[in-house]
């Protein structure tokens, strides 16, 4: 398999300041160079599907590390990417 898309939503759980943390996942998936597109309630993050589980990984080590927290993942091989 190669490229696939997730949908991305991390609530920080019982944390003082969310921005924080939900900044840190983002700057994981960027430098794991994915294509990464912000939105107000979740990020879609694209690129080969190795890739995109490591960051994952690495972003909820990131959040938990501050505290609780969850991550919804939705993962496609078949999603267009945004435009």
């Amino acid at each position: 398999m190669s490229e696939v898309t997730a949908q991305v939503s991390l609530y920080p759980l019982r944390q003082e300041h969310l921005g924080p943390v939900i900044t840190a996942a983002i700057t994981r998936f960027r430098a794991a160079g994915l294509s990464v597109w912000e939105g107000p309630m979740s990020t879609v993050i694209a690129g080969e599907l190795d890739t995109v589980c490591t960051a994952l990984r690495d972003a909820f080590a990131v959040a938990t590390a501050e505290g609780e927290a969850v991550l919804v993942v939705t993962l496609s091989n078949g999603c267009p990417v945004p435009s």
